[in-house]
């Protein structure tokens, strides 16, 4: 009953019909786009200083470009017709960097209409502007915490010929945990959480309200359990993976940990919704034989212990990971994490030598081992899980020199140097 009340505001709030945007010429209840159709807080349109050529059925670049459009916090389900007059792959990005589609080619005037599902989220709880999650500084402004969709089309001369955006009311995949899930926003940083959209179809969400930093009772304190738990209803999910930054000196205590493991889980179930817990990922570290060598104490067998117990989905990213990263050796993972020289990027000065945060290529293949993890636990929204990638075994890692996702451009309001995001 809930859901059908959101899902009736929210048709309230887009109007009595789906918002239809079509390059060029309109037919009737379409919104026509033009190169002058640029986003403000009320009106649809191009954004953050791009705008691709548009013409007749065709809004394409040879660089990326983005779209925005003003919405209520919620889930959406967008249908786009790509193409353009030219050949063009075009991988579409949502939000905070969040994969969505990934290089799909059209050729010439052809076309090929695919769809996906996006949540968006706002800071109050509840509409109520006096209770809110304590945003970083580094989320003040960010794309994942405003009102509006927005959503980046990149690739070799993306572009589509019209988008439909409607609101949805179906099972969400909430994520719980700190910078190896959350939605990085400034490349090359990158986390599994982003990464997970593109492996669904829609009929399921991701929502992801990870943030660096967190610990399993930091994300408690600043209320962002609390604001997931004003939204998640019947037949959710919350996916939990902390233990990076619980494990260090005067953090969390791993009796603790249990406890807050054992609370998050309690409160999941008597909203109706049923918790998975994630091992954390192994960092970088092997010892002289090649192997990955346990960085994070007892915490892992915590979960392990936890979901026994409690009789709750258990996702083994550890072990996975472990699997993954010996596989790929100690000179191949350095691909996956992030490990690069001095001026690799625009902003970046300093050499970045970072063995616990991954780039887009470690992120995806975590990501992998994520959804080999649903299947392996049997869980009902595998059913949603796209069919077009089999299934992933750790051992054999995609190989490195095959794998390409086009860049987001760096945010403008990144520093002069980058900096290593907390974990």
């Amino acid at each position: 009953m809930r859901r059908i009340l959101l899902l009736a505001l929210l048709a309230g709030a887009l109007g009595a019909h789906a918002q239809r945007f079509v390059c060029g010429r309109v037919k009737s209840g379409s919104i026509e786009l033009t190169a002058s159709s640029l986003y403000s807080a009320a009106t649809p349109g191009f954004d953050l200083n791009s705008v691709p050529d548009v013409a007749p059925k065709s809004c394409s670049s040879d660089k990326p470009f983005f779209f925005s459009v003003a919405l209520p916090e919620g889930s959406y389900r967008v249908t786009v017709i790509l193409g353009a007059g030219q050949p063009s792959t075009t991988t579409v990005w949502a939000e905070a960097r969040r994969l969505m589609l990934e290089k799909v080619s059209v050729k010439a005037r052809a076309s090929v209409t695919r769809a996906f599902d996006v949540n968006l989220r706002v800071p109050e709880i509840a509409g109520d502007v006096t209770q809110r999650v304590r945003l970083k500084p580094r989320e003040v402004g960010n794309l994942d915490w405003d009102n509006k969709l927005t959503l980046e089309f990149n690739g070799d001369r993306p572009g589509f010929r019209s988008l439909t955006i409607e609101p949805i009311a179906e099972p969400t995949v909430y994520l719980a945990g700190d910078s190896t899930v959350v939605d990085q926003d400034v490349e090359p940083w990158a986390a599994w959480g982003q990464m997970l959209p593109r492996f669904f179809r829609p009929g399921v969400v991701v929502a992801n309200h990870a943030e660096s930093g967190e610990t399993i009772r930091s994300f408690e304190t600043e209320r962002r359990l609390a604001k997931v738990m004003s939204l998640i209803q019947r037949g959710d999910y919350l996916f939990i993976q902390f233990g990076h930054n619980d494990q260090k000196p005067n953090a969390v205590s791993l009796d603790d940990y249990k406890k807050l493991l054992a609370e998050y889980i309690a409160q999941t179930r008597a909203k109706g919704a049923t918790p998975v817990l994630v091992t954390s990922m192994n960092r970088r570290t092997f010892d002289a034989a090649g192997k990955i060598t346990n960085s994070l104490g007892g915490y892992p067998d915590a979960v392990r212990e936890v979901a026994a117990a409690q009789r709750v989905a258990l996702i083994d990213l550890n072990a996975m990971s472990k699997t993954l990263f010996e596989a790929m050796g100690p000179e191949g993972s350095l691909k996956a994490f992030m490990h690069y020289p001095a001026n690799a990027f625009p902003n970046q000065i300093q050499a970045i030598g970072d063995d616990t945060h991954f780039n887009t290529y470690g992120a995806y293949e975590l990501a992998r081992c994520v959804v080999r993890g649903i299947r392996e636990a049997k869980l009902p929204l595998r059913k949603f899980l796209t069919k077009d990638i089999p299934d992933f075994d750790p051992s054999k890692p995609d190989p490195q020199a095959d794998f390409s996702l086009p860049a987001t451009p760096i945010p403008p309001k990144t520093a002069n140097v980058m900096k290593v995001p907390q974990i």
